[in-house]
This record gives C-alpha cells, structure tokens and sequence, in this order.
C-alpha cells in the first residue's frame, strides 16, 4: 500500500518499560566498555554525552567519573530520543553474540528486520505495532528452547528484541508483525 503511513514513538519511550535499575545497568556498560566500540560508534557516544548529559562540575560530562556520568545519562536517556539511539547502538555493538541470535531468532519466526549492521539511529524512532502471538515471554521462551545453554539475561534478551526489530509492544495484533495492514496510519 504506497500511500500507507506508519506510526512511530520517539526511541526514548523505551523507558516505559525499562526499570530504572536496568536503563542504568546498560548505561554502565556502555560508558565501562567504550574502548571496546568501534571509534565512530565511540566518538558519537561520548559526543552525545557531552551534548546531552549534566554532570555538575564537569564541563564536558563524557570526562565525569562513571557513577556521576550514568546518573546524569540516565535523565539524557529518559528525555532525548537521539542519545537514547547512541546509546543503544553502541550496546548492540558490545553484545554481538546476543544480536546474532536475536535476529535468527526474529527472522526464523517471519519478522522483517533490519541487518544488524544497520544504523538504526537513523529511523524516527520505534513502531507501535507487535503481534499478539510474539509476546515477551513466547520468544523468551522460543530463545531458550533454541539456545538452552544461553546464559543471556532475560532483560538483554528483550531489549535486543525491540532494538533490532524497531518496535515496541504497545499495540498487540493478532496478524504477522511484517503485514501492512499492522501499522496504524499516523
């Protein structure tokens, strides 16, 4: 359908359903591993750090100590659609095991994904659209039955769901989550 439009929600809507525990466990892992990323996936966080977080007493917050750089990144994540993209590009870049498997998995169950080398920072943001038969807990379930041995955390799992599918589980539909007729006019 040509002139079909799709729905998006900002990236930062993620945190309805992050617990703020977890937003700031990915936050630590990103800014502890940023010498494990890419120099452009690293000059692009710490840009965003320095743009978008504020940690008093520091005038470029990317130069804060790790403990007051999270908490200050954890408001940035909360609020800004773009840095919450930066940041969770380069925690796909850290977690490339969990991204392969999540993708076989999402394609393996007919998903249309992006390749996990795309950049994802440059969509509007996150589809409303999920099907009903996809929850949380079915490819959880479907993940573990695949990889018994997967030592993944539940949460890591999920999040790596709904970055590289580009959707968030707003609207549960009972059709494929690929099929037009799922996204809502917006």
């Amino acid at each position: 359908m040509p002139n079909e439009k799709i729905a998006f929600v900002p990236f930062h809507t993620l945190n309805e359903f992050m617990t703020p525990e977890y937003r700031e466990e990915v936050l630590r892992v990103v800014f502890s591993k940023l010498n494990d990323l890419s120099q452009m996936r690293k000059s692009l966080v710490n840009r965003a750090v320095k743009n978008d977080v504020n940690v008093p007493g520091f005038r470029n917050s990317s130069l804060a100590p790790l403990a007051l750089k999270v908490r200050g990144a954890a408001k940035a994540f909360a609020k800004n659609p773009e840095f919450t993209a930066q940041i969770l590009s380069a925690w796909l870049e850290l977690n490339p095991e969990l991204s392969k498997r999540v993708y076989e998995l999402l394609k393996g169950r007919g998903w249309e994904v992006l390749p996990i080398e795309a950049d994802r920072t440059r969509l509007p943001g996150f589809m409303v659209r999920w099907p009903a038969g996809d929850s949380y807990e079915t490819l959880g379930q479907a993940f573990s039955e695949r990889w018994p041995e997967s030592t993944f955390d539940v949460n890591d799992i999920r999040l790596m769901i709904v970055w590289l599918s580009g959707r968030l589980p707003y609207n549960m539909d009972e059709s494929s989550p690929d099929d037009p007729e799922n996204e809502m006019a917006a």
